[in-house]
């Protein structure tokens, strides 16, 4: 498989965390959320606007001491991305790291748009000249242009054709839910999925549609984590479900609790790995590219199910069989 594509498969559960939070390495360290997960420190919408200076030396000090520790320790150490507030941010961020950007592997872009992807581009482009590794970039989109039914098909076909030219620094293209349902002033409840909002809905199945061929995307973040009942679980559990079937991969977590859920939803069922197994090693000698799945239920035919079962290895290699 390509080692690109089997990276951006592996994001999984972001975990969010402020920018401002000193217990990061510690956390880290003693593997508190567990060894499977991605983190995303964030200096946008989670810390005031006056914390942002604070947040950024936090950020270097954190990079800092897990440095040191792994050259004294052995931990589970995830894939760390920042969050920043604007493009020129990500050139800074990138030299006050110094000697420890290699811990680092990549930036998140909030509210990405043709009016910023350029800088955002330029910015990813300079910093990857000066670095001894590949320094990924996440676009989200989730500004309020994506509501004009009018330009949102021109909009997105635009900013993919501004990612292609960096696509193999795209790690990911994220969806903000929250930032999207804002502006219409909607909010589900835990016993809801976003795809019970018709408007919402629609918006993501046009993004997958036009960056789904090329790209992994990942799925809105889930508010609840907590209650008397396990009814937010069952919530998340339901709505991952959905998320998969339309071809969304990984999600936002916004507490630790979210990540096992995550993960076991991205394990794949035992009868589709052994069909995708099958599938991509076909004897493509025979006359004949259809037959039945290996548990006798359904067709698998070549030329229509390679495209998910590789999906399907990736993911049963990465997050385990059901």
């Amino acid at each position: 498989m390509n080692k690109i594509l089997n990276e951006c498969y592996t994001v999984g559960a972001l975990l969010y965390s402020p920018a401002i939070n000193t217990n990061i390495p510690y956390n880290i360290k003693n593997e508190i959320w567990g060894k499977k997960y991605s983190l995303c420190l964030c200096l946008e919408d989670s810390i005031n606007d006056d914390a942002v200076e604070i947040g950024e030396e936090n950020i270097v000090n954190i990079f800092s001491v897990l440095n040191k520790e792994l050259e004294e320790n052995t931990f589970f150490m995830p894939k760390i991305f920042i969050r920043v507030r604007n493009p020129f941010q990500i050139s800074k961020l990138f030299h006050m790291l110094k000697n420890n950007s290699h811990i680092l592997t990549g930036f998140v872009a909030p509210k990405f748009s043709v009016d910023n992807a350029d800088e955002y581009i330029k910015q990813i482009e300079n910093i990857n000249k000066n670095s001894d590794k590949k320094i990924y970039i996440m676009p989200i989109i989730e500004n309020g242009f994506i509501l004009n039914i009018e330009k949102r098909a021109y909009t997105l076909y635009k900013l993919k054709q501004k990612l292609d030219n960096i696509h193999d620094l795209v790690l990911n293209i994220r969806i903000g839910g929250n930032d999207i349902c804002h502006n219409l002033g909607l909010r589900r409840n835990k016993y809801q999925t976003i795809y019970d909002i018709s408007s919402i809905n629609n918006i993501l199945g046009d993004i997958y549609t036009v960056f789904g061929r090329e790209y992994v995307i990942s799925s809105v973040v889930w508010d609840y984590f907590s209650g008397s009942n396990d009814q937010w679980k069952k919530g998340l559990e339901k709505e991952l479900e959905i998320d998969i079937l339309n071809g969304f991969i990984g999600k936002t977590a916004i507490h630790p609790n979210q990540i096992p859920i995550i993960n076991e939803a991205l394990k794949v069922s035992k009868t589709d790995y052994n069909d995708a197994k099958s599938i991509l090693n076909w004897d493509m000698s025979e006359n004949k590219l259809v037959s039945k799945s290996t548990e006798k239920e359904r067709m698998n035919e070549i030329k229509t199910h390679s495209n998910w079962a590789k999906k399907i290895i990736i993911l049963g290699d990465y997050y385990g069989i059901k």
